[in-house]
């Protein structure tokens, strides 16, 4: 059965050359036979839809005569895998092997971005959870924690070498810094680069390493760490400290995530920008009204609750909530909790059964 190359990379028979290309790349990625869970099946029927449509003579021929065309389909001699002419990216002759440069079609599927310079090492992350009460949680606060983590070497300063020491050429990569190795795959020899393990990509090591850390540059050492845990911080958030995590030779430190965790309050809680709490008072206050001071976190509060005031009802105490940005505050905000005696006593039944008597 006649293949639809255009099926096969998902397009239409007007689609672009880039329109194809950025197909292409889709599907082979997807199906690369080196990947895990890859089809090497699926993957030549691509590169051959490719090989044809990629090809603006070829194209032609097979929107003319389908695979009956000249060079479409059949089993494939030297230079063709099924219809892909590998002679495209060059290097390939009468069979024998051959070596192209993936940055382009395949830079995404080795690593995107086609050929870069080697990559910056970079140390390990870290993170760590941190409690803190209400208050400070609101108004900010600095903690100092003791951590154990990869830092520099405190003898040779983080270079791996004797002091006084001079540097040679790495012997293993000839001072290039990267160690060059090559795979062969059906497209033929792939050739790939990674730091050299021996100098971590410096090119140099050193002709006498450091006693400390043995060349390494890093040691295991208890560090004390100071955490600025800036106002209105909400639990669960994470302060993010750059190049306060784990050190590495020739390369940049990791980060420090610290959790916070904001420990629950006795009596306050947040909601938003807001705090709230509740006050406890008696009937006849609430009958008659009265003032009362709350102790908030940030000092006492002086409430005045109005008589007639109902049960559950919310005053508002504006700017005395969470600190806010330029300075400002949310609210505070007071529910109120009318107690009511389980007990009357004798005359003040007779004063509730007279104010009832009035419609009270």
């Amino acid at each position: 059965m006649a293949k639809n190359y255009y099926d096969i990379l998902g397009v239409s028979k007007s689609a672009s050359e880039d329109d194809i290309k950025k197909a292409f790349r889709t599907l082979a990625h997807k199906y690369h036979p080196d990947k895990k869970g890859g089809d090497e099946a699926k993957f030549k029927e691509v590169s051959e839809a490719y090989a044809v449509l990629s090809d603006k003579q070829k194209r032609q021929q097979y929107d003319t005569f389908g695979q009956a065309g000249p060079g479409m389909g059949g089993a494939g001699g030297p230079g063709n895998f099924g219809g892909f002419d590998f002679s495209n990216f060059g290097g390939f002759q009468n069979g024998q092997s051959f070596e192209f440069d993936l940055g382009d079609i395949f830079g995404e599927m080795f690593g995107a971005g086609g050929r870069r310079g080697p990559r910056q090492r970079r140390g390990r992350d870290i993170s760590i959870d941190v409690e803190l009460p209400l208050k400070e949680a609101l108004f900010g606060t600095e903690r100092r924690v003791l951590i154990s983590k990869l830092s520099a070497c405190a003898t040779c300063e983080g270079t791996g070498a004797k002091k006084g020491s001079k540097m040679q050429s790495c012997s293993i990569c000839n001072g290039k810094g990267e160690i060059h190795e090559s795979r062969n795959t059906f497209f033929g020899a792939f050739t790939s680069s990674r730091p050299c393990p021996t100098c971590h990509g410096r090119g140099q090591v050193p002709q006498e390493a450091c006693a400390l850390c043995r060349g390494e540059g890093v040691q295991k050492r208890q560090e004390e760490i100071r955490i600025t845990v800036p106002s209105g911080i909400e639990d669960g958030e994470m302060i993010r400290m750059p190049g306060m995590g784990e050190a590495i030779l020739s390369g940049t430190a990791g980060d420090l995530y610290v959790k916070v965790h904001v420990r629950a309050d006795k009596h306050f809680t947040r909601e938003g920008n807001h705090l709230l709490t509740s006050l406890s008072i008696k009937l006849t206050d609430a009958l008659l009204g009265g003032d009362f001071t709350i102790a908030a976190p940030d000092g006492d509060v002086s409430v005045s609750v109005p008589a007639g005031i109902t049960h559950g009802e919310v005053l508002r105490i504006r700017g005395r909530g969470v600190p806010l940005a330029r300075g400002s505050r949310g609210d505070l905000l007071v529910k109120i909790d009318i107690t009511f005696p389980k007990k009357l006593s004798r005359s003040a039944r007779e004063l509730v059964e007279k104010m009832r008597s009035e419609g009270l």
